[in-house]
């Protein structure tokens, strides 16, 4: 599978809000990148931007989330600004994503065992795990990379993958150490690896 990196931070209106003109700004960007990669959106401020790649897909299809976070709270300045805690309700009104599943932690396995028969794209925010697997500016989960490469391995051999996306850790500018980062690039590169060799 192609692997994209996508860093829109620059891009004003962009910080954990999405504004309507920064949207339209970003939909641009991408336009000539498919769904069908495994993509690298940066922190979790950011993880709103998955919901553009579902835009792209055309076919009916299920969301399944990795997070310690739901992200589908209402926003907190109305219907206005796509957030990255909200990102998953306005996703809810695509025609075409028929179900949502949300993985918070090791607990909500068996979820994964009665997914409804149809493809899958895949969101996934490392705040899902233990701090001693990645280190995130939002309060985190207590999986293990093991268990969460273990989950993402056993999806990938029984369904059919539309495209993956990744987010979560930590940039200098918000207090990470080259510790943090040399951690974080380390549970990136082998969470790609469940990936790597997949044709989609």
């Amino acid at each position: 599978m192609q692997r994209f990196f996508t860093d829109f931070s620059v891009f004003e209106g962009s910080n954990c809000y999405c504004s309507a003109a920064c949207g339209s700004r970003i939909r641009a960007a991408i336009a000539e990148i498919p769904a069908a990669a495994f993509h690298c959106i940066g922190t979790g401020d950011y993880h709103y931007q998955t919901l553009f790649w579902l835009e792209k897909i055309r076919e009916p299809f299920q969301l399944v989330l990795f997070d310690h976070h739901p992200d589908d709270q209402p926003g907190a300045f109305g219907e206005e600004l796509l957030s990255c805690g909200g990102w998953v309700a306005r996703a809810r009104r695509l025609p075409l994503l028929q179900a949502d599943t949300w993985i918070s932690g090791a607990q909500d396995f068996p979820a994964l065992s009665v997914l409804p028969e149809l493809p899958v794209y895949l969101s996934v925010d490392t705040d899902v795990l233990s701090p001693a697997y990645a280190r995130t500016d939002w309060d985190q989960g207590d999986m293990t990379l093991d268990e969460l490469s273990g989950a993402l391995r056993r999806l990938t051999a029984g369904r059919r993958i539309l495209g993956v996306d990744l987010c979560g850790g930590l940039t200098p500018e918000k207090g990470a150490s080259p510790e943090d980062l040399a951690l974080n690039a380390s549970t990136g590169e082998a969470l790609y690896g469940c990936f790597r060799d997949l044709l989609i």
